[in-house]
């Protein structure tokens, strides 16, 4: 069974066939983005679904039946540390009687959450009975401190309120003087603050070797991939775009834009490429030094698809350049022709631009006069037009 399309390429052709211009046919766009007509049909209606033009069940029921589905495991789990709890109540009510249930159960695959919930016993005392001491209070700020911790390393630039804003969203619910509190006592600063410390320089995140010494050569897919960020305005904002690059047939395997230069720019762009691709594993992917690209949620993306990790020097735009180059021909073939009035106007230009005319229209002297994807489907036939 094939990889599914990320949600995020879906939605743009979905927004480039609502936006085509009058008799443009549907098999025209999807031969563009080389899906079938039927595959853009069901994409179209979904959407529809979701925007309440069509009835249907949506992502957001589907998610909920999972979720109740959940619930339902939940709750034939709590059943059954109920009955196993009855041959345990004709002794004495001791809670260690108790937890030593509870371990059993855990040991059943119960969950110990589900177990003390049932049993109406906390969760500290569980704990410190099984010889960690570990206070409730204590607990918690380790759980406030890592949420922060995490925000600060995808995001060196943020201060303890965006900080503070992050960790609520992942759960960890805090004032901003308790943030504060904690990013003070573990010196995470944003870095476009005032210097703190000797000479106001601190470590930042550990850089990656650079293993293409500007080599731009590939001698198969999925062997050697670009990548970089680029950005330009529009009357509501700036777009921020980053792209990945495979050297092999010039072909742009994966992107992502949003509004803002988040480290998940990049891991999204990353993620859409490996569901493009399929088995990538061993393949070098090539960056500059930017933060989004030393990010911990990037570097685990690459661990996680057994990608090797690539930078340039710092200040060498060479380093990248096959790279740079990609950008360059966006920049005037797009976005520079015009002024761009929304973010959705410009986005929907840029993918065209890329699944229309530079994958399947513009011929490239390195590659004999092919196209990215006929040059791939000639020399790999392996690779299929909607990869």
């Amino acid at each position: 069974m094939p990889a599914p399309y990320p949600q995020e390429f879906r939605d743009d052709v979905v927004r480039v066939a609502r936006n085509r211009e009058p008799g443009q046919r549907l098999s025209a766009i999807a031969k563009d983005f080389g899906i079938s007509e039927s595959c853009l049909t069901s994409w179209m209606r979904q959407a529809d679904v979701e925007d309440g033009a069509r009835p249907g069940k949506t992502r957001d029921e589907s998610c909920e039946l999972r979720d109740a589905r959940k619930r339902i495991r939940l709750l034939e789990q709590e059943n059954e540390v109920l009955r196993r709890a009855a041959a345990y109540l004709s002794q004495a009510n001791l809670p260690e009687r108790f937890y030593l249930l509870v371990s059993e159960l855990a040991g059943d695959g119960i969950l110990v959450a589900v177990s003390l919930r049932v049993l109406k016993l906390s969760r500290q005392p569980y704990y410190r009975w099984r010889k960690y001491r570990v206070t409730a209070s204590e607990l918690r700020a380790a759980y406030r401190a890592n949420a922060l911790f995490d925000a600060h390393r995808d995001d060196p630039e943020f201060g303890s309120r965006f900080l503070t804003v992050e960790a609520h969203a992942a759960g960890e619910v805090m004032c901003e003087r308790t943030a504060w509190r904690i990013c003070r006592d573990n010196q995470w600063w944003s870095v476009f603050g005032k210097k703190r410390g000797k000479n106001g320089k601190r470590p930042g995140p550990p850089v990656r070797e650079d293993l293409v010494k500007r080599d731009f050569a590939a001698d198969d897919v999925n062997e050697l991939w670009l990548t970089d960020i680029t950005e330009h305005s529009t009357e509501e904002g700036k777009l921020y775009l980053c792209a990945i690059k495979d050297v092999f047939s010039g072909r742009i395997v994966g992107y992502s834009m949003d509004s803002r230069m988040k480290a998940r720019l990049a891991v999204n762009a990353l993620v859409s490429a490996v569901m493009r691709r399929g088995e990538v594993a061993g393949c070098i992917v090539h960056s500059d030094r930017g933060l989004q690209f030393r990010a911990r949620s990037f570097v685990h993306a690459l661990n996680e698809h057994h990608l090797l990790g690539s930078m340039g020097q710092v200040g060498a735009a060479g380093d990248n350049a096959a790279m740079e180059s990609f950008f360059a021909l966006l920049q005037k073939n797009v976005l520079d022709r015009r002024r761009w009035r929304t973010r959705d106007e410009l986005r929907i230009a840029s993918i065209t631009w890329i699944e229309r005319t530079y994958h399947r229209r513009r011929r490239q002297a390195r590659l004999g006069r092919l196209t990215p994807i006929e040059y791939e489907t000639i020399i790999n036939p392996t690779v299929t037009l909607a990869a």
